[in-house]
């Protein structure tokens, strides 16, 4: 028996010698920021590691044709009232180390984001519209009257202070937190390799914290939808900037890589089967300090509104990567509206009335200012840099204004941003979820530019709880003109992200959705678990 077992062991490594090694397929793609710190979505969003999302799996998340998926739910229901939402969990799914993934998960990320300075916490106040989020996020209520409950393993309730119909798709930026390890660790399970635990498609085997590159392999535990087709992702955020990522392309040193206006010529006669276009649902825009001068006065901020050229802007320095905006909302996405665009005109003389209306006649005594840029990976690293010294040589032409750029990373833009430390910036925003509270809630009563607006206010918390439709496009234009009578904002341009990809890489993630476009990794769960090698 003893020989049997010795001669079957030899066999066995013999055969497996002379076996070939199975090749692991590896996408190498380009990133993000270069700096980050939490690999945790719900600690921080603006400055969180190299898509630390693609880690655990939310409750529900979009396809390429922008379907809304459910993800670690199985479905979902509505109240009569409109108040109360119950989102049923799938069975099965576990964290990376054996424990069960549970609603208690889910309800804790959202608990602890209320109450530790979380850095998106004014999504869940006004596109989630969690009932008791404001009080306990200001420190007058306890966390235990938020409207989150986790009725048993797999059954998560949400009540809210009015009715959200999109409510679902709200949970599409929704995380599980693993409560076992921040009760074992605190949030230092989210610093470092070895304690880090996945809840999706993919698990860390490396983080370089020097540039925020990162190394994802296929989880062996995850059991949802979507489960990853390659092997290894390894994303570099140095490859964000196509000055870098289309020369590693064409090394053979990255999979894909995002063109900068001036590159899509020589990628389209490289290769011109490779070449993927999308039109993002984004919006760059400048936004201002309000209470600091000089754009405290209503007539400066206007005069830059209309001293912008922004055809000119996207048909030379901006070809082909993106579109004149003259609306905080994209072309195609709900509620958007011509009216309102249609204001967003190029008119110097008006630009040079109002500057002078203000007390800077020709530019006389007006001060140097410093626009602030944030660094950037993808289709904003072509486009907001060359953007930038557009308006820095428009608004000296037009406005004989003095204009310098500081550049810095994401962190400290979005520092600065939210602190007021500077009084003009260029803020470029994507879609969360599909419906207009998105855009307008980033305004909405201090939000994301810590905007207090009565008249805006009141008019898009009208709009979000209505139900009919229509009523609600109405109040958002509403809203929107509002923006434009005081100067809020200057919508500057909408992106069209051009790429170039390998003829090796294939899968539903590589093909144009029916509008003919392609996402890539802006949809990032999609698109990393529907693309192979």
């Amino acid at each position: 028996m003893h020989i049997t077992r010795t001669l079957t062991a030899a066999l066995a490594v013999a055969t497996a010698l002379t076996l070939p090694v199975m090749a692991q397929s590896t996408i190498s793609a380009p990133g993000q920021s270069t700096s980050g710190t939490y690999m945790d979505y719900m600690k921080t969003v603006y400055d969180r590691a190299t898509f630390a999302e693609l880690l655990q799996v939310p409750i529900a998340t979009f396809d390429k044709e922008f379907e809304l998926t459910p993800m670690a739910a199985e479905s979902w229901s509505q109240s009569e009232d409109g108040l109360t939402w119950t989102f049923k969990l799938r069975e099965g799914l576990v964290w990376s180390d054996g424990e069960p993934l549970t609603a208690e998960d889910y309800v804790f990320a959202l608990q602890r984001a209320a109450t530790t300075g979380y850095d998106f916490a004014w999504y869940w106040d006004f596109a989630g519209g969690i009932k008791g989020w404001k009080e306990v996020t200001e420190g007058t209520a306890d966390v235990s009257t938020l409207g989150l409950e986790a009725v048993d393993d797999l059954t998560i309730e949400v009540t809210t202070t009015a009715p959200k119909p999109y409510l679902p798709s709200v949970t599409s930026l929704w995380y599980p937190v693993p409560k076992h390890k921040v009760d074992e660790l605190g949030d230092d399970w989210a610093l470092n390799v070895d304690t880090i635990v996945s809840s999706g498609p993919f698990e860390i085997e490396s983080w370089e914290k020097s540039n925020n590159s990162v190394v994802f392999t296929k989880s062996d535990t995850y059991t949802g939808p979507w489960q990853a087709q390659v092997d290894r992702l390894e994303v570099d955020p140095t490859l964000g900037a196509p000055e870098v990522g289309l020369p590693a392309f064409l090394a053979g040193d990255a999979d894909y890589s995002f063109l900068n206006t001036g590159q899509v010529p020589v990628a389209m006669s490289a290769d011109p089967d490779g070449i993927r276009r999308n039109a993002v649902f984004a919006t760059s825009y400048l936004s201002y300090d309000l209470e600091s001068e000089p754009f405290n006065n209503v007539d400066v901020r206007r005069a830059f509104y209309y001293a912008i050229d922004r055809d000119e802007l996207t048909s030379t320095v901006l070809k082909d990567i993106a579109i004149p905006a003259g609306s905080i909302l994209p072309p195609g996405y709900p509620g958007y509206n011509p009216d309102v665009v249609a204001q967003a005109s190029f008119d110097p003389e008006k630009a040079q009335q109002f500057l002078a209306d203000a007390g800077y006649p020709n530019g006389e005594g007006f001060p140097e200012i410093e626009i602030w840029i944030r660094e950037e990976g993808g289709y904003n690293g072509a486009i907001v840099p060359a953007m930038a010294q557009y308006l820095q040589a428009e608004l000296g032409e037009h406005l004989g204004i003095t204009v310098s750029i500081r550049q810095l990373p994401g962190a400290d833009w979005m520092d600065g941003l939210r602190g007021a430390k500077n009084n003009i910036f260029i803020a470029p925003y994507e879609y969360d979820y599909l419906d207009p509270s998105n855009f307008y809630g980033i305004f909405y009563d201090g939000g994301r530019h810590n905007y207090h607006v009565d008249e805006y206010d009141a008019l898009v918390a009208k709009a979000d709880s209505e139900s009919d439709w229509d009523t609600r496009y109405e109040l958002y234009a509403q809203a929107e003109q509002v923006m434009i009578d005081q100067g809020l904002i200057v919508p500057l341009v909408h992106p069209i992200t051009t790429a170039i990809i390998s003829s090796e890489l294939s899968g539903e993630a590589t093909e144009p959705n029916s509008l003919g476009f392609t996402p890539l990794d802006r949809l990032g769960h999609y698109f990393f678990t529907h693309l192979s090698k």
